[in-house]
């Protein structure tokens, strides 16, 4: 076994992950609260008056960066589950269930923030768009998964389950990113392209980006601090668990005690 392979069997092991993930988790909401604070205040002060929309068009800096992390929640998760159910690693079955709330809450958001965009752009709160409806479904399946995880006694059991709807609902992801150009919709093209010039002002542009990378960054301190929950419920008859618990325990207890 190379040193390469050794190094992720080290970083899988629960005990270690827990340790990594609650080091890194502070760090990533940190950094997540810096970043949106600049990307919000670029994009709601310093950024200019879009010449159709007006000041409406401002809670892109919302809207956007929760729908990008709504599709990137659903192919961490389904990867995950697809490891989970191929090679049968712990790790990755409570990294893919614990990735589905967080992913449900930036679709749930996406979906608010664009019926409040498309009441004075289109004159209606929802309508059956295909990009909207695609959306709508992309978050009935973080449901489903978020249910039959919690439907399920055995936690392994219940994580192969879900696991499973979540590869079967990869197949509403291109339609989700893919539906303004398959069919004519209400809602706008695609303006910020990875490959090639945006069709964006840059002074719009750059709090866009700066909340997606806050957006990333809360998802994955959220995902870890997820995850060692989770790895505390699973593996709570280890010794490395029960310590970890009976530590914190105690110090609940001191912090009593000295209150």
């Amino acid at each position: 076994m190379n040193s390469l392979t050794l190094w992720f069997h080290k970083i899988g092991s629960p005990r270690t992950f827990y340790r990594i993930a609650g080091a890194v988790a502070p760090w990533c909401y940190g950094a997540a609260l810096a970043l949106g604070a600049v990307g919000l205040y670029g994009g709601l002060v310093l950024a200019p008056t879009d010449y159709q929309q007006g000041d409406a068009y401002r809670i892109i800096f919302i809207h956007v960066p929760c729908a990008w992390m709504g599709l990137f929640a659903y192919i961490f998760m389904a990867a995950n589950a697809f490891i989970a159910l191929v090679w049968r690693i712990k790790l990755s079955e409570i990294l893919s269930m614990a990735s589905a709330p967080v992913g449900a809450a930036f679709t749930f958001i996406t979906l608010v923030t664009g019926s409040l965009w498309g009441k004075p752009m289109w004159g209606t709160w929802w309508t059956w768009d295909a990009r909207l409806t695609s959306e709508l479904v992309l978050l009935f399946l973080y449901l489903g998964v978020i249910g039959l995880y919690h439907a399920i006694e055995d936690r392994r059991q219940a994580a192969r389950a879900a696991g499973f709807l979540a590869l079967i609902g990869i197949v509403n992801l291109p339609i989700v990113h893919f539906s303004v150009n398959w069919w004519n919709t209400l809602h706008q093209g695609s303006t910020v392209r990875l490959l090639g010039p945006s069709k964006i002002d840059a002074a719009m542009l750059w709090p866009l980006l700066t909340m997606a990378l806050a957006t990333h960054l809360y998802f994955f301190g959220s995902l870890l601090l997820r995850t060692r929950i989770g790895l505390l419920e699973l593996d709570g008859g280890k010794d490395w668990a029960r310590s970890i618990a009976l530590g914190e325990s105690h110090e609940r207890a001191g912090a009593r005690t000295h209150g």
